[in-house]
This record gives C-alpha cells, sequence and structure tokens, in this order.
C-alpha cells in the first residue's frame, strides 16, 4: 500500500514539476511529498481506527490486561507489535497517541515507539542478505531488548507525568472507569455515536500535531537529500571506541526509516567501516533524530524527550560497543 505515496510523488516531482530524483533538490523533495503524504494518511486513519475501537469494546478490560502483573508482558507485546509494523519514528506517533488515548501504561506504549522504526520485516530480510542471518537474529534481539527494557524504565520513572497535557488528559481518560467510553456499555452506542467521536478526536489530534509534520520532514528531507556522499564514511575514525559515540551523534542531525537506512548501512560496511559502528549509527538516523523528536515534542515535554534521547543514545552506543566486540566471533 505505501508504494502509493511513492508512485505519487514519483508522479508529482519528476512528471508534473519536471525535476529529476537524481538531483538533490528532486531527492529532498520526492523524500518530503513521499513521507508527509504518508504520515498524514496514518495519522488520520490510525487515530481514527483506534477511537473507533475503543468506543466500540471495553478498553478498560484491555488496558487491565496490559497493566499490573501483566506489564512485562505489556512491554513485549509493546515491542513486538513495534517490530512487524512497517512505521518509521514519525509515522509511529500516531499510534503512540492512540495507544495513550486508550489507557495503556505509557512504558508499554513506548516499548512500541522505541522498537517500531528500529525493526521491520523488510529491514530484517535486507538485513539477511547483507550480513546473514547471526547478525539479524541478534539485531532483532538487541532492537527489542532496547524497546522493552526502555519502557519498562519509563514506567519506574512515572514518565506519563511528563507528558503534554492534552496527552495527559487523554491518558487520565482512558485510566477513568467511570469514563462515558467505558461506562456505557457498546450496545447503548450506535454505528453513528461511534464515527461522531472517532471523527471528533481524529480532527483534535490532528489539528495540534499536522504543522509539525510538515515542518519535522522537511527538516529531515533537507538533510536527507542535502547531505554529501562519503561525508559520513570520511568522518567516523576506523574502529576506534570514541567512532561507536561519534557515530551516533552524527546520525542524529539526519532522518530515514529502517528500511531506507540499509542500503546506506551496506555502503558504510562495504567500505570497510565496522559493523557496531554502522549499526550504531544507522539506529541513531532512524530512532533518534531531529524530526522525530520536533513531532515527539507536541505529546512530551522537554523533561521526557531529554529522558528518552539520553536513553536511546546510551543504548545504541553500548550495542555498537558489543557488536564490533562481537564481529570476529560471528
Amino acid at each position: 500500500m505505501f508504494e502509493l505515496f511513492t508512485h505519487f510523488s514519483t508522479w508529482l516531482v519528476v512528471d508534473i514539476l519536471g525535476i529529476s530524483k537524481a538531483t538533490k533538490l528532486g531527492d529532498a523533495l520526492h523524500f518530503f511529498i513521499e513521507d508527509t503524504t504518508k504520515i498524514f494518511f496514518l495519522l488520520l486513519a490510525m487515530i481514527y481506527v483506534i477511537a473507533l475501537i475503543r468506543a466500540s469494546m471495553n478498553v478498560e478490560r484491555v488496558r487491565d490486561y496490559l497493566a499490573g502483573k501483566h506489564k512485562g508482558v505489556g512491554y513485549l507485546l509493546g515491542s513486538s507489535f513495534g517490530a512487524i509494523t512497517p512505521f518509521c519514528s514519525c509515522s509511529s506517533i500516531p499510534v503512540f497517541l492512540g495507544f495513550t488515548s486508550a489507557g495503556i501504561p505509557v512504558g508499554i506504549t513506548m516499548s512500541f515507539l522505541i522498537t517500531s522504526p528500529l525493526i521491520n520485516e523488510v529491514a530484517v530480510l535486507l538485513l539477511l542478505s547483507l550480513l546473514g542471518w547471526k547478525f539479524t537474529l541478534l539485531y532483532v534481539i538487541v532492537g527489542m531488548s532496547v524497546g522493552i527494557l526502555g519502557g519498562a524504565f519509563l514506567d519506574v520513572i512515572k514518565a506519563e507525568r511528563w507528558l503534554q497535557s492534552f496527552a495527559a488528559k487523554a491518558l487520565a481518560r482512558g485510566k477513568n472507569s467511570n469514563a462515558t467510553i467505558q461506562s456505557t456499555s457498546v450496545t447503548t452506542l450506535s454505528l453513528k455515536e461511534r464515527h461522531t467521536f472517532a471523527k471528533a478526536e481524529m480532527l483534535e489530534i490532528f489539528g495540534r500535531v499536522w504543522k509539525w509534520v510538515i515542518i519535522g520532514v522537511g527538516l529531515g528531507s533537507a538533510l536527507h537529500g542535502f547531505v554529501p556522499d562519503g561525508w559520513i564514511q570520511a568522518h567516523l575514525g576506523n574502529g576506534q571506541w570514541w567512532s561507536v559515540p561519534a557515530a551516533v551523534l552524527l546520525g542524529i542531525p539526519l532522518y530515514s526509516n529502517a528500511t531506507g537506512v540499509i542500503p546506506v548501512m551496506e555502503s558504510l560496511i562495504k567500505q570497510g567501516l565496522p559493523v557496531g559502528t554502522t549499526l550504531a549509527f544507522c539506529m541513531s538516523t532512524v530512532a533518534a533524530s531531529f524530526p522525530e523528536f520536533i513531532l515527539l515534542k507536541q505529546v512530551m515535554q522537554w523533561r521526557l524527550l531529554a529522558v528518552l534521547f539520553a536513553l536511546l543514545l546510551t543504548a545504541f552506543t553500548v550495542m555498537g560497543w558489543i557488536f564490533n566486540y562481537l564481529t570476529p566471533f560471528i
């Protein structure tokens, strides 16, 4: 389905505007149009669908299953769902908002949000062909572990207190067993009433974040199209210990998704960059980019963003060192 956005972007940039994708401007513009239209579609569709489900089922039962003694299972389920969804970091935010509105604990939601941009089925298949099954399996295990441990840590520090006010209110409404949607039996809500509720929530959330989608993707597309080829390889060192944290920091201003970053990974490895350094750089590009954090600022306060940012950078750095150490033995 997502190929439709690629075709639309190609049609608009190449056929209508007459700009070649081989140029930096064409590449950046194509990236911007494709990701903006895809994210807007996901934002509207996912919020509407999740809100419609909330109005049609006993959300409290789902929430209770994911909370309390089942929270460990919830982290695993959140991370697993993130691993199989073909969303980039920015596209995952609509699901994050939907989960929050449903009253699902923030840690479980964050397990999804952290894992989703790192792993998807296309990235796994490409890595399998590029690095082999041992590296790929380790990559999946590490990626999901980062999501699970990150979500658990954010629950321990009660990260929900650092949500933006509207997101915190949505979470509180979802947790409140006396809320209208949860206290009203499903049979008392007509299809029209459920549609009205879902439409109102979709428009409210979309109205808050659409401009930040444009700003975030615009920044990412500019960096994506105009960073000179070969610049990264020339500035990451030759495998020294400091090259991993340097690679992580270098990846922050850039923006890609797990599938799009695989060709970059292949290029870096072929040019002799250590696997751990390459993975650390690519994970930083995918899951800790400025565009993502610009969007997340709409649902998180600065304190939570800083904690999440530090958590990700530490995890990627440690993971890079581990992969570099294990490479001779795999």
